[in-house]
């Protein structure tokens, strides 16, 4: 099993949910974090003062697949989420030791 850990812009988060929902996958979580990249973040003028935003807000989607979906949820979460601009995001992939459903006890793949 593998987590997949998505950053993407906050309204492209809709559209990567239901594009995942149409593969099968639909467990998942989701946070609001904030961060740069290479987009550096940028500044803005507020009543004639102009000052920076550092960092940016962003959306952080986890989702726990079973290996022979990996492939799939990514290249799912890239379609969804490409806009082609600097900001789109990043995808991180690590390995899942364990999973257990806390009510049932289940364990493994079963617990998704």
């Amino acid at each position: 099993m593998k987590k997949i850990e998505a950053v993407i812009r906050p309204h492209k988060l809709n559209d990567v949910r239901e594009a995942l929902q149409e593969v099968g996958i639909s467990g998942m979580t989701v946070s609001e974090v904030k961060g740069f990249g290479r987009q550096k973040g940028h500044t803005e003028v507020y009543r004639g003062s102009e000052y920076s935003i550092d960092f940016l807000p962003k959306v952080k989607l986890e989702v726990v697949v079973p290996d022979k979906l990996v492939e799939t949820a990514i290249s799912t979460i890239v379609q969804a989420a490409k806009t082609g601009s600097v900001g789109d995001g990043k995808i991180f992939v690590l390995a899942v030791d364990e999973v257990i459903r806390v009510r049932t006890e289940e364990v493994g793949e079963g617990a998704l």
